[in-house]
Protein backbone atom coordinates (compact mmCIF):
# COMPACT_ATOMS: atom_id res chain seq x y z
CA UNK A 1 0.00 0.00 0.00
CA UNK A 2 1.16 3.63 -0.65
CA UNK A 3 0.81 6.56 1.25
CA UNK A 4 1.47 10.15 0.69
CA UNK A 5 4.10 12.05 2.60
CA UNK A 6 3.01 15.00 3.86
CA UNK A 7 3.92 18.14 6.36
CA UNK A 8 1.93 19.75 9.30
CA UNK A 9 3.14 23.13 10.73
CA UNK A 10 3.22 23.39 14.58
CA UNK A 11 4.92 26.63 15.59
CA UNK A 12 8.18 27.34 13.62
CA UNK A 13 8.40 23.59 13.09
CA UNK A 14 7.54 21.05 10.75
CA UNK A 15 6.05 17.47 11.48
CA UNK A 16 6.96 15.17 8.94
CA UNK A 17 4.05 12.15 8.67
CA UNK A 18 2.50 10.27 6.38
CA UNK A 19 -1.69 9.67 4.99
CA UNK A 20 -2.82 6.36 4.35
CA UNK A 21 -5.81 6.16 2.56
CA UNK A 22 -8.82 4.13 3.52
CA UNK A 23 -8.97 1.27 0.36
CA UNK A 24 -12.82 0.27 1.01
CA UNK A 25 -15.79 2.60 1.85
CA UNK A 26 -17.00 -0.19 4.61
CA UNK A 27 -16.74 3.21 7.21
CA UNK A 28 -17.77 5.70 5.01
CA UNK A 29 -20.32 8.20 5.78
CA UNK A 30 -22.48 10.95 4.25
CA UNK A 31 -19.93 13.19 5.92
CA UNK A 32 -16.51 11.42 4.63
CA UNK A 33 -14.26 8.48 5.80
CA UNK A 34 -13.06 8.33 9.34
CA UNK A 35 -9.27 8.91 10.20
CA UNK A 36 -7.10 7.65 13.03
CA UNK A 37 -3.90 9.74 14.41
CA UNK A 38 -0.91 7.48 15.10
CA UNK A 39 2.08 8.09 17.10
CA UNK A 40 4.82 6.23 18.36
CA UNK A 41 6.46 5.86 22.11
CA UNK A 42 9.34 6.65 23.65
CA UNK A 43 12.78 7.67 21.36
CA UNK A 44 10.78 5.82 18.34
CA UNK A 45 9.64 6.92 14.78
CA UNK A 46 7.22 6.64 12.36
CA UNK A 47 8.53 4.10 10.18
CA UNK A 48 9.23 1.65 13.07
CA UNK A 49 6.40 -0.61 12.86
CA UNK A 50 3.64 2.04 12.74
CA UNK A 51 3.00 1.34 8.78
CA UNK A 52 1.81 -1.85 9.31
CA UNK A 53 -0.50 -0.73 11.79
CA UNK A 54 -1.75 2.05 9.53
CA UNK A 55 -1.83 -0.62 5.93
CA UNK A 56 -4.39 -2.49 8.19
CA UNK A 57 -6.11 -0.19 9.27
CA UNK A 58 -6.82 1.61 5.89
CA UNK A 59 -7.33 -2.07 4.83
CA UNK A 60 -10.91 -1.96 7.09
CA UNK A 61 -11.94 1.39 5.84
CA UNK A 62 -10.60 4.50 7.85
CA UNK A 63 -7.69 6.82 7.01
CA UNK A 64 -4.93 6.83 8.80
CA UNK A 65 -2.04 9.60 9.64
CA UNK A 66 1.05 8.90 10.86
CA UNK A 67 3.53 11.02 12.33
CA UNK A 68 6.91 11.99 13.61
CA UNK A 69 7.05 13.97 16.47
CA UNK A 70 9.34 17.57 16.36
CA UNK A 71 13.36 16.54 17.48
CA UNK A 72 12.45 13.57 15.89
CA UNK A 73 12.78 11.20 12.37
CA UNK A 74 11.97 13.18 9.58
CA UNK A 75 10.31 16.14 11.40
CA UNK A 76 12.28 19.34 12.07
CA UNK A 77 13.01 20.40 15.48
CA UNK A 78 16.27 21.36 18.02
CA UNK A 79 17.89 20.06 19.78
CA UNK A 80 17.59 16.83 17.92
CA UNK A 81 15.87 13.45 20.46
CA UNK A 82 14.72 15.43 23.30
CA UNK A 83 11.30 14.40 24.47
CA UNK A 84 9.21 17.48 25.23
CA UNK A 85 6.13 15.38 26.71
CA UNK A 86 3.73 18.32 26.02
CA UNK A 87 5.08 19.25 23.17
CA UNK A 88 4.41 15.43 22.01
CA UNK A 89 0.83 16.13 22.87
CA UNK A 90 0.44 19.42 21.16
CA UNK A 91 1.90 17.49 18.30
CA UNK A 92 -0.90 15.13 18.29
CA UNK A 93 -3.51 18.33 18.27
CA UNK A 94 -1.69 19.56 15.61
CA UNK A 95 -2.10 16.52 13.51
CA UNK A 96 -5.78 15.77 14.75
CA UNK A 97 -6.44 19.25 12.97
CA UNK A 98 -4.93 18.68 9.78
CA UNK A 99 -6.90 15.55 9.75
CA UNK A 100 -10.10 17.49 10.28
CA UNK A 101 -9.18 19.44 7.15
CA UNK A 102 -8.51 16.55 4.96
CA UNK A 103 -10.44 15.99 1.68
CA UNK A 104 -12.98 13.51 2.18
CA UNK A 105 -12.86 13.14 5.70
CA UNK A 106 -15.29 13.13 8.10
CA UNK A 107 -14.27 15.77 10.85
CA UNK A 108 -16.23 14.53 13.35
CA UNK A 109 -14.93 10.65 13.35
CA UNK A 110 -11.35 11.25 14.20
CA UNK A 111 -9.20 8.44 16.64
CA UNK A 112 -5.62 8.96 18.50
CA UNK A 113 -3.97 5.96 18.40
CA UNK A 114 -0.83 5.50 20.63
CA UNK A 115 1.37 2.84 21.93
CA UNK A 116 4.05 2.89 24.87
CA UNK A 117 4.47 6.54 26.18
CA UNK A 118 2.01 7.50 23.37
CA UNK A 119 -0.83 5.36 24.84
CA UNK A 120 -0.67 7.82 27.71
CA UNK A 121 -0.67 10.98 25.69
CA UNK A 122 -3.76 9.93 23.90
CA UNK A 123 -5.47 9.66 27.01
CA UNK A 124 -4.28 12.95 27.87
CA UNK A 125 -5.47 13.83 24.41
CA UNK A 126 -9.18 12.72 24.71
CA UNK A 127 -9.55 14.32 27.53
CA UNK A 128 -8.55 17.69 26.38
CA UNK A 129 -10.84 17.12 22.73
CA UNK A 130 -14.28 16.33 23.33
CA UNK A 131 -15.01 15.78 19.69
CA UNK A 132 -12.68 13.05 19.27
CA UNK A 133 -14.51 10.13 18.00
CA UNK A 134 -12.47 7.34 20.14
CA UNK A 135 -9.10 6.61 21.61
CA UNK A 136 -6.54 3.49 20.93
CA UNK A 137 -4.09 3.09 23.58
CA UNK A 138 -1.70 0.36 23.16
CA UNK A 139 0.58 -1.18 26.15
CA UNK A 140 0.74 2.45 27.34
CA UNK A 141 2.35 3.65 29.56
CA UNK A 142 0.19 6.14 31.97
CA UNK A 143 1.74 6.75 34.80
CA UNK A 144 5.20 7.33 35.75
CA UNK A 145 5.52 7.68 39.13
CA UNK A 146 4.76 3.43 38.68
CA UNK A 147 7.13 3.15 35.47
CA UNK A 148 9.82 4.78 38.21
CA UNK A 149 9.04 2.55 41.29
CA UNK A 150 9.04 -0.57 38.73
CA UNK A 151 13.11 0.33 37.18
CA UNK A 152 13.86 0.73 40.79
CA UNK A 153 12.68 -2.40 42.41
CA UNK A 154 13.48 -4.37 38.95
CA UNK A 155 17.38 -2.57 38.76
CA UNK A 156 18.07 -1.63 42.01
CA UNK A 157 19.15 1.62 43.25
CA UNK A 158 22.73 1.66 41.84
CA UNK A 159 21.16 1.53 38.44
CA UNK A 160 18.54 4.28 39.54
CA UNK A 161 21.59 6.30 40.51
CA UNK A 162 24.00 5.73 37.57
CA UNK A 163 20.69 7.10 35.60
CA UNK A 164 20.00 9.85 37.29
CA UNK A 165 23.60 11.08 37.08
CA UNK A 166 23.36 11.24 33.47
CA UNK A 167 20.15 12.95 33.75
CA UNK A 168 21.35 16.10 35.42
CA UNK A 169 24.58 16.17 32.98
CA UNK A 170 21.46 17.09 30.71
CA UNK A 171 19.73 19.42 32.33
CA UNK A 172 23.00 20.98 33.08
CA UNK A 173 23.81 20.98 28.98
CA UNK A 174 20.51 22.12 28.49
CA UNK A 175 21.10 25.22 30.63
CA UNK A 176 24.66 25.86 29.06
CA UNK A 177 23.20 25.67 25.73
CA UNK A 178 25.10 22.83 25.20
CA UNK A 179 24.47 19.61 23.22
CA UNK A 180 22.09 17.34 24.85
CA UNK A 181 23.34 14.54 26.86
CA UNK A 182 21.84 11.02 25.56
CA UNK A 183 21.03 7.65 26.51
CA UNK A 184 20.17 4.13 24.12
CA UNK A 185 16.47 4.32 24.21
CA UNK A 186 16.99 0.53 24.50
CA UNK A 187 19.65 -1.40 26.20
CA UNK A 188 20.49 -4.86 28.07
CA UNK A 189 19.42 -5.33 31.94
CA UNK A 190 21.70 -3.30 34.04
CA UNK A 191 23.19 -0.79 31.81
CA UNK A 192 21.91 3.19 31.29
CA UNK A 193 18.78 3.45 28.56
CA UNK A 194 15.32 3.84 28.80
CA UNK A 195 14.16 0.30 28.36
CA UNK A 196 15.99 -2.50 29.54
CA UNK A 197 13.95 -5.45 30.53
CA UNK A 198 14.83 -8.43 28.72
CA UNK A 199 14.38 -8.73 25.12
CA UNK A 200 13.77 -4.94 24.78
CA UNK A 201 16.78 -4.55 22.55
CA UNK A 202 15.73 -7.29 20.26
CA UNK A 203 12.42 -6.09 20.18
CA UNK A 204 12.80 -2.88 19.08
CA UNK A 205 16.01 -3.81 16.66
CA UNK A 206 13.16 -5.83 14.87
CA UNK A 207 10.93 -2.64 14.26
CA UNK A 208 13.47 -0.36 13.97
CA UNK A 209 13.32 1.84 10.87
CA UNK A 210 15.85 3.52 8.87
CA UNK A 211 15.55 6.79 10.45
CA UNK A 212 15.35 5.34 14.10
CA UNK A 213 18.83 6.62 16.45
CA UNK A 214 19.04 4.28 19.40
CA UNK A 215 19.56 7.43 22.00
CA UNK A 216 17.05 10.59 23.48
CA UNK A 217 18.09 13.20 25.82
CA UNK A 218 18.44 12.16 29.61
CA UNK A 219 16.32 14.72 30.81
CA UNK A 220 13.17 12.86 30.37
CA UNK A 221 14.42 11.10 33.06
CA UNK A 222 13.50 13.60 35.14
CA UNK A 223 10.39 14.44 34.05
CA UNK A 224 8.68 11.02 33.67
CA UNK A 225 7.48 10.64 37.17
CA UNK A 226 5.11 13.77 37.02
CA UNK A 227 3.73 12.45 33.85
CA UNK A 228 0.97 10.87 34.87
CA UNK A 229 -1.74 10.78 32.01
CA UNK A 230 -4.16 8.50 34.31
CA UNK A 231 -4.98 11.36 35.80
CA UNK A 232 -7.07 13.02 33.01
CA UNK A 233 -8.72 9.31 32.39
CA UNK A 234 -11.57 10.09 33.94
CA UNK A 235 -12.37 13.21 31.87
CA UNK A 236 -12.62 10.53 28.48
CA UNK A 237 -15.60 10.67 27.55
CA UNK A 238 -15.13 8.92 23.88
CA UNK A 239 -15.17 5.11 23.75
CA UNK A 240 -12.18 3.67 24.56
CA UNK A 241 -9.79 0.57 23.74
CA UNK A 242 -6.76 -0.27 26.08
CA UNK A 243 -5.38 -3.25 25.20
CA UNK A 244 -2.83 -4.48 27.86
CA UNK A 245 0.14 -6.83 27.98
CA UNK A 246 0.18 -8.86 31.07
CA UNK A 247 3.78 -9.83 31.03
CA UNK A 248 4.48 -6.57 30.00
CA UNK A 249 7.92 -5.52 31.66
CA UNK A 250 8.50 -1.75 30.10
CA UNK A 251 4.40 -0.38 30.90
CA UNK A 252 2.90 -1.44 33.75
CA UNK A 253 0.10 -3.66 33.16
CA UNK A 254 -1.67 -2.60 36.50
CA UNK A 255 -2.03 1.33 35.61
CA UNK A 256 -3.04 0.46 32.53
CA UNK A 257 -5.96 -1.36 33.78
CA UNK A 258 -6.76 1.69 36.12
CA UNK A 259 -6.83 4.10 33.56
CA UNK A 260 -8.89 1.82 31.58
CA UNK A 261 -11.31 1.56 34.45
CA UNK A 262 -11.48 5.21 34.45
CA UNK A 263 -12.20 5.61 31.06
CA UNK A 264 -15.28 2.85 31.03
CA UNK A 265 -13.15 1.95 28.26
CA UNK A 266 -13.11 -1.69 26.26
CA UNK A 267 -10.08 -4.13 27.79
CA UNK A 268 -8.40 -6.60 25.88
CA UNK A 269 -5.89 -8.31 27.75
CA UNK A 270 -2.83 -10.55 26.17
CA UNK A 271 -0.52 -12.99 27.70
CA UNK A 272 2.71 -10.99 26.23
CA UNK A 273 5.55 -8.32 27.16
CA UNK A 274 5.75 -4.98 25.45
CA UNK A 275 7.35 -5.82 22.10
CA UNK A 276 5.28 -8.68 21.18
CA UNK A 277 2.21 -6.66 20.19
CA UNK A 278 4.29 -5.46 17.22
CA UNK A 279 4.67 -6.40 13.29
CA UNK A 280 6.27 -9.85 13.15
CA UNK A 281 5.58 -10.19 16.62
CA UNK A 282 3.28 -13.27 17.37
CA UNK A 283 0.55 -11.60 19.23
CA UNK A 284 0.49 -8.69 16.55
CA UNK A 285 -2.31 -10.26 14.22
CA UNK A 286 -4.61 -10.53 17.20
CA UNK A 287 -3.66 -7.04 18.57
CA UNK A 288 -4.81 -5.35 15.12
CA UNK A 289 -7.91 -7.73 14.88
CA UNK A 290 -9.35 -6.41 18.36
CA UNK A 291 -8.29 -2.49 17.17
CA UNK A 292 -10.24 -3.76 13.83
CA UNK A 293 -13.37 -4.55 15.26
CA UNK A 294 -13.61 -1.67 17.66
CA UNK A 295 -12.92 0.64 14.97
CA UNK A 296 -16.27 -0.81 12.84
CA UNK A 297 -17.84 -0.88 15.81
CA UNK A 298 -17.52 2.93 17.05
CA UNK A 299 -17.37 4.44 13.29
CA UNK A 300 -20.16 2.80 11.41
CA UNK A 301 -21.64 5.09 8.93
CA UNK A 302 -25.56 6.03 11.26
CA UNK A 303 -27.81 3.29 10.36
CA UNK A 304 -25.52 0.40 9.19
CA UNK A 305 -25.76 -2.68 11.54
CA UNK A 306 -21.79 -3.86 13.25
CA UNK A 307 -22.15 -7.11 14.52
CA UNK A 308 -20.15 -7.11 18.42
Amino acid sequence: MTSTRIQIPVGTDTLAARHFRATTDALTGPAGRPCVVMAHGIGATQDCGLFEFAEALAGAGTDVITFDYRNFGESTGQPRQVVSLSGQVDDYHAVIDHARHLDGVDPERIVAWGVSLSGGHVIRVAADDPRLAGVISLTPAVDGLAVTADMLRTCGPGHQMRVMRRCFRDIVAAVRRQPPVLIPVVGRPGEVAGLTAEGAVEGMLRIAGPTWRNEFAARLGLQIAAHRPIAHAARVRCPALVQIGDLDRSAPPGSATDAATRMRATVHHYPCDHFDVYPGADWHERVVEDQIRFLTRILAPSGAAVAG
